[in-house]
């Protein structure tokens, strides 16, 4: 029934997407906020599809800690569920990104009506000048910014360093962070075609106050605080307990 459901899912996702995608790209002449509001519909479907056909709903706590004024958030980073779940928590944001998404038909022009940060990866100056330029304009034009802190898909139990280019972005730019924990990867693994009925937990961490503080005093902050929740809401047994 596990790939019955998620078979269902992923065949009305397809379906719905070759039809929204080209309305998204009408949204073209329109406000940024016209575009993002009307772009994310299709991440709104997605969460309420998910629900209904494979169980997967999800939590959220710590939404009093969201500040009135935007920041930049630190988001682990495990599947592809959070992408779409953080449209919902928070408000008009962009994403940093590798460039070649944009380059995707339909998905990627999609993408590029929401002015993400999009990277050059194969160089790191030239990667960490486009996020500081980027990041600091978009966060002047009062979007949010979404950074995964991991730079890619990690598994759950699994943790890689934290770099540094976000946490240089918060210290140049004196934008809080706001640091998020989930556990989505436990029920919608990196790259795994079947979804997990459950509930996933989304914790929203107190923004942390990056002004005067080095980028490395900023990713210890962030850091020990989105493992410490992650260990506390994951489903996966710990040493401790397999001992």
């Amino acid at each position: 029934m596990l790939f019955v459901r998620s078979l269902l899912y992923q065949v009305v996702i397809i379906v719905f997407t070759l039809f929204f995608a080209p309305l998204c790209l009408l949204t073209f002449p329109f406000p940024f906020e016209t575009r993002y509001n009307f772009i994310r519909r299709w991440a709104h479907f997605n969460l309420w599809w998910l629900k209904k056909t494979c169980g997967l709903d999800y939590r959220v706590s710590g939404v009093e800690n969201i500040p009135a004024t935007n920041a930049i958030i630190f988001c682990k980073h495990q599947s592809v569920w959070e992408t779409l779940v953080l449209q919902e928590i928070f408000p008009p944001q962009v994403w940093l990104l590798k460039r070649e998404l944009l380059w995707v038909p339909f998905f990627g022009w999609g993408l590029a009506l929401l002015e993400p940060i999009a990277i050059d990866r194969k160089s790191r100056r030239e990667a960490m000048r486009q996020l500081l330029e980027q990041g600091k304009k978009r966060l002047e034009d009062g979007r949010w910014v979404v950074i995964f802190p991991e730079g890619t898909r990690v598994a759950p139990g699994q943790k890689k360093a934290y770099q540094k280019g976000g946490a240089i972005l918060a210290e140049k730019t004196g934008y809080p962070v706001v640091p998020v924990a989930h556990n989505a990867g436990e029920y919608w693994p990196r790259r795994s075609f079947i979804k997990r009925p459950g509930t996933i937990q989304v914790v929203i961490g107190p923004p942390i106050d990056t002004r005067g503080k080095t980028y490395q005093e900023i990713n210890r902050e962030a850091e020990a605080w989105i493992e410490a929740r992650l260990a506390e809401i994951s489903t996966l047994p710990s040493p401790d307990r397999s001992e």
